[in-house]
């Protein structure tokens, strides 16, 4: 039992520390935002200037290109269904960046209870060891306190570090939605602002009829 407990909490640290790492790769700024993308989002201010906005958004696959491709193949659309069609693609653009981090909730809940279970398999041995030989087996008591004492050391190391993680890649993810967001608000801004300019002038044309 003792080894099947080490072995669990060695998994779950191990399992954390891969997340933690795959997370920090993909959730990095340059693969969400491209700042070619940005860039050529700056020169983008009217319909005209889409053309090119769209090749760089294809030769720079991420998240942002594909909400920006979205939008702009829809730009024919009326503004406001442009925008909720926008809004439920970027839902699920956020949900794939926060792909995987239930994972490291999980190990999160799952590491200090394995410790903890560990901790209390390892005092009731040392107790029932104790019982049968009595406190002069010094073996019996140090291997019963190393048991427990080692199963919340590995419960701690395995939940602290995906704590943090957890915590920092939720943030992260919060943050570049914002910012992708507020990017797109800027490109149907561009997309749009003509078309709506060109309203009030054509409403004063026909009153000065």
């Amino acid at each position: 039992m003792e080894n099947i407990i080490i072995g669990v909490l060695l998994l779950t640290s191990v399992v954390g520390l891969t997340i933690i790492i795959e997370r920090g790769l993909a959730l990095r700024q340059a693969r969400i935002i491209p700042p070619v993308v940005g860039i050529a989002l700056d020169g983008c201010r009217a319909a005209s200037d889409w053309p090119a906005l769209q090749r760089v958004c294809e030769q720079n696959p991420s998240p942002l290109s594909r909400l920006l491709l979205l939008a702009g193949q829809r730009r024919n659309w009326p503004k406001g269904e442009n925008v909720s069609a926008l809004e439920t693609a970027a839902r699920q653009e956020v949900a794939v960046m926060e792909r995987r981090l239930v994972i490291l909730e999980i190990v999160v809940g799952v590491a200090p209870l394995m410790g903890l279970f560990g901790t209390i398999y390892g005092l009731i041995e040392l107790f029932n060891r104790l019982g049968a030989s009595g406190l002069n087996d010094s073996g019996t008591l140090s291997n019963g306190i190393a048991l427990a004492l080692n199963a919340t050391l590995f419960g701690l190391l395995a939940a602290i570090p995906s704590l943090a993680a957890w915590s920092y890649y939720n943030k992260k993810v919060e943050g570049l939605a914002l910012e992708m967001a507020a990017l797109c608000d800027r490109f149907l801004i561009g997309q749009y602002h003509r078309e709506e300019d060109a309203e009030p002038a054509e409403a004063m044309t026909g009153s000065g009829r």
